[in-house]
């Protein structure tokens, strides 16, 4: 188990960041990396925050790497191999099938509360 531990703080401009803290409180910078279907993510920045022990983690994504579909992103220590963190990112003609069946899912559900509720109703009075 890794003695790092990354948060993420935002997702914006297309670049992904986080914060990683180091829980044994070590002042050298980890060296991470960042695969998208195994292929190494250029750019990625580590810096220091000025806090010991941590650092600010930042992950521009490049644009040949966004498609239809879902693009996951893993976040690794170099030292150790363990995975930090993932990310993933979302698009395309293929999930708009996926969320208009979950909002017909949620329309029938609702539609059997509003008959529950308006039958509880009749009985109750």
């Amino acid at each position: 188990m890794s003695d790092l531990i990354l948060t993420k703080t935002r997702l914006s401009e297309g670049v992904w960041e986080g914060l990683l803290t180091r829980k044994s409180g070590g002042v050298d910078a980890p060296q991470l990396e960042v695969t998208h279907l195994e292929t190494p993510v250029e750019g990625v920045e580590v810096a220091d925050t000025g806090t010991p022990g941590q650092w600010r983690v930042r992950v521009p994504i490049p644009v040949q790497m966004i498609a239809d579909g879902v693009q996951t992103f893993l976040i690794r220590d170099v030292a150790t191999g363990d995975i930090l963190d993932s990310f993933a990112l979302m698009s395309g003609h293929a999930l708009s099938h996926d969320i208009r069946a979950e909002l017909d899912l949620l329309r029938d559900e609702l539609d059997m509360l509003k008959r529950a509720f308006r039958r509880h109703c009749l009985e109750t009075m």
